[in-house]
């Protein structure tokens, strides 16, 4: 999971650690946090895609090479829990076995993070404060596992 900006509410950071942990029965959830870029309380339209531009260059330096890339933003497609454990299954016997999510900041994502991207996901036609989305990407996955493996955990 690559993530802009570092989660300081303790709630948020509580929430995703235990989900971490449930997860590391199933693999190994490696968080790359990317510095927000600093904009003033109004930018322009220019300053928060050039702030946009400056996070996507770290973000896609981030990126393993041979990853399937998944980025979290609005115009993404809504799916199920199913299409999640799906997703799963599908990476694990691909040759693009390492899943990576990219969850931006408040702005979301610049243009060329989401054309790397193999997939634009949605988590929800809601907006989220964008470490939520982290806590929420991270039940999925776990719920994901789950549906996987028959769990009476998804109802």
């Amino acid at each position: 999971m690559i993530c802009v900006g570092k989660m300081k509410e303790r709630f948020f950071i509580e929430a995703f650690e235990e989900y971490r942990k449930r997860l590391g029965a199933y693999c190994r959830l490696e968080l790359t946090e990317i510095a927000e870029q600093r904009l003033p309380d109004s930018p322009s339209e220019a300053q928060i895609a050039a702030a946009l531009e400056r996070e996507a260059g770290e973000i896609l330096k981030a990126v393993p090479q041979d990853a399937y890339v998944v980025a979290l933003c609005v115009e993404g497609r809504e799916v199920p829990s199913e299409a999640m454990a799906e997703l799963i299954v599908g990476r694990e016997n691909s040759g693009k076995p390492k899943l990576c999510f990219v969850i931006g900041g408040s702005f979301g994502l610049s243009e060329s993070v989401k054309k790397r991207a193999d997939l634009r996901l949605s988590l929800s036609k809601m907006t989220f404060p964008h470490h939520l989305a982290r806590v929420l990407l991270a039940e999925q996955l776990y719920r994901g596992y789950k549906i996987r493996e028959g769990s009476r955990y998804h109802k």
